[in-house]
């Protein structure tokens, strides 16, 4: 009975694992649901609702709720933005403040473009019909058809990291839907080129472009435009920055790292070997070795320890680079001597004793003759030590004959030959001379 039910069990089990299989391929590319832990940080570049380097230009009556920032040109390179009903509920920023926030965004874009795709296998290119699940997903030239739509399924706290090689082309009337709580402020699209939004599209997320970022007539965004050496094109558009997604924890300003230990030391082979590499910076750098360690050692990417058991002596040079995905890495060089493992010593062999006879062969050696002092080892003889014990002082050393037995010995001998005597007197009388006596 127990084996039909469990028969039935696995049957049911594999059922219900071919259904899911089915639902999870329908609805969206990636095999796995992986949630990226935080979004990718914009720091000061999260407040612009639009960033270029070149220029940015406006027809009609556009409304923008967030700030408006140029970095590589003046006031001169914005145009538009008067006498065409424009409405910009935020600033217009130039000098170094956009500076700085295009190096974030900079920074936001290389740290996008590191991350590894959720399934490896799964390359994006048409977008019409999928729902995306949190992950990173990766593809060349990516498109949205034309009335096509595409949804996010997951909560307030998951991401969605979108890395484009090359162009981004969202059709004319697209949409993008959430389901689940999933918000338009955890979606990033990562371009390599340029990006185009279609008319009357509704467009989801912050797009950081390597080019120009343009938007024809009647494009509506939730989200920010970036474009880190280009320009931005407006033609009657709504830009509207998200508000802040929750988070796991506080953002902070990525820092360049910078190697704080110093030099490893020597080591010996044979010997197990050990030392941590150190660096600061935001985030935290991991560690590489350019060149090779000493052999027998390796190094730990993510804590920097440095260990193993060394195999081979000689002097080493390598350099230890601490690298942060967001900023610069730092590096130094050392080299590391590994000697040889000291000889190890021999027990001293005793010599045989010169005044011992030699042993014939195949006979067996007599044991040395063993010193006793007087009364050792004899009951009564007061056992060892130095021979002036005083509860022997006196005493007769003890020989195995006690002299109250010879004494009696001696008696009873001489009672025999008394006795002997005797007899023989009486057998050498005549019978007469006994009677008359």
């Amino acid at each position: 009975m127990a084996r039909t039910h469990s028969a039935r069990l696995v049957r049911g089990g594999i059922a219900l694992a071919a259904a899911s299989a089915i639902l999870l391929s329908a609805a969206a590319p990636a095999s796995a649901d992986t949630v990226i832990d935080g979004p990718v940080p914009l720091l000061t570049a999260e407040r612009f609702a639009i960033l270029a380097s070149q220029s940015i230009s406006n027809t009609g009556p556009s409304v923008i709720s967030g700030d408006v920032g140029l970095s590589a040109n003046g006031p001169s390179s914005v145009t538009g933005f008067d006498g065409q009903g424009l409405t910009l509920e935020g600033e217009q920023v130039f000098g170094s403040d956009a500076v700085t926030a295009n190096g974030h965004a900079r920074q936001a874009f290389n740290s996008a473009a590191s991350l590894t795709p959720t399934d490896t296998g799964v390359v994006i290119t048409q977008l019409d019909g999928l729902t995306l699940s949190p992950g990173t997903y990766a593809g060349g030239a990516v498109d949205l058809a034309v009335g096509g739509d595409l949804t996010f399924a997951g909560s307030d706290r998951s991401v969605w990291v979108m890395q484009v090689e090359s162009a981004l082309t969202i059709n004319s009337n697209s949409t993008m839907l959430f389901t689940g709580g999933a918000s338009a402020c955890n979606v990033l699209w990562q371009v390599g080129s340029s990006a185009t939004i279609g008319s009357s599209a509704d467009f989801v997320g912050t797009v950081i472009a390597e080019s120009d970022i343009t938007l024809v007539t009647g494009a509506d965004v939730q989200g920010r435009l970036l474009a880190l050496s280009g320009s931005v094109v407006l033609d009657t558009n709504t830009i509207q920055v998200p508000a802040s997604c929750p988070t796991t924890g506080t953002v902070s300003e990525t820092t360049v790292p910078s190697i704080t230990s110093p030099a490893p030391p020597d080591g010996t082979v044979g010997t197990p070997y050990s030392f941590t590499v150190t660096a600061d910076g935001t985030p935290a750098p991991t560690y590489t070795v350019e060149g090779a360690l000493p052999l027998g050692l390796t190094i730990d990417t993510t804590t920097g320890v440095i260990s193993g058991i060394p195999t081979t002596p000689g002097a080493t040079t390598f350099t230890v680079v601490a690298d942060n995905p967001d900023s610069d890495d730092d590096s130094e060089t050392y080299t590391v001597t590994i000697t040889a493992a000291p000889p190890v010593s021999s027990p001293p062999v005793t010599p045989p004793d010169a005044s011992a006879p030699p042993s014939t062969p195949g006979q067996p050696t007599a044991p040395a003759p063993t010193a006793t002092a007087p009364g050792a080892g004899v009951p009564g003889g007061g056992g060892g030590g130095d021979g002036d014990d005083s509860s022997t002082r006196g005493q007769l050393p003890q020989t195995g004959t006690s002299p109250i037995g010879m004494l009696a010995g001696l008696a009873l001998a001489l009672m025999l030959v008394v006795a002997g005597l005797v007899v023989a007197s009486r057998r050498g009388r005549p019978t007469s001379a006994i009677r008359s006596s």
